[in-house]
């Protein structure tokens, strides 16, 4: 039987002044995309964020030779219960911006924040919501809010694209992407549909 409790952790991440690269990984599933591993640490990320069904944790090993780790637990990771169910994440440039992380795996209904997920994060005063669960990948605003689902880089749902995401922090502000776990490539998700389209 999977446990009510809920539990939450902080994190401070500090970054040089020119600023650094948190990569966003989520729904691995114990079995992430072969190839994601060489184009995360091509991308020599100062943290990797986890939002959530991790699966085997030792893919939280397997990340943490590429960098730090930071993870929520998911629906499915009800064994992992040093896992967290909500992460604040203060990330601060040294003598530079700020951000404030709020990470759960379920925090998205459609394209709205989740009522509960929301009180949360701005109790917490975080400008940024991080998110996994739908395989979907997302950004969006709501009242003040920037909400950020990476997508998936685990095994692959419908036809949906396998990615990953990342956050640059710099002197001016955060820059949120994403990338194909496949190729490393930055996502396009036009050109994904007319790969699809022509697919079928």
């Amino acid at each position: 039987m999977a446990s009510s409790r809920t539990t939450q952790a902080r994190v401070a991440i500090t970054l040089p002044a020119s600023g650094g690269r948190l990569v966003v990984v989520a729904d691995t599933h114990s079995a992430p995309h072969p190839g994601s591993a060489a184009h995360l640490a091509a991308l020599r990320p100062d943290a990797i964020l986890h939002a959530g069904d991790i699966g085997d944790l030792s893919v939280l090993d397997e990340l943490a030779t590429i960098a730090p780790v930071h993870a929520v637990r998911g629906n499915i990771d009800v064994h992992a219960r040093e896992v967290p169910d909500h992460l604040v994440l203060d990330v601060t440039c040294e003598q530079g911006p700020s951000l404030r992380i709020f990470m759960v795996h379920i925090g998205l209904d459609g394209p709205r924040l989740r009522a509960d997920v929301d009180r949360k994060a701005r109790a917490e005063e975080a400008s940024l919501v991080v998110c996994g669960h739908s395989h979907i990948p997302f950004v969006g605003q709501q009242r003040g809010l920037t909400l950020f689902n990476p997508g998936s880089i685990g095994p692959r749902r419908f036809q949906l694209p396998i990615l990953f995401g990342t956050i640059d922090l710099a002197p001016t502000g955060a820059r949120l992407a994403h990338f194909e776990a496949a190729t490393g490539e930055r996502f396009d998700p036009k050109r994904a549909a007319a790969d699809r389209a022509a697919a079928k």
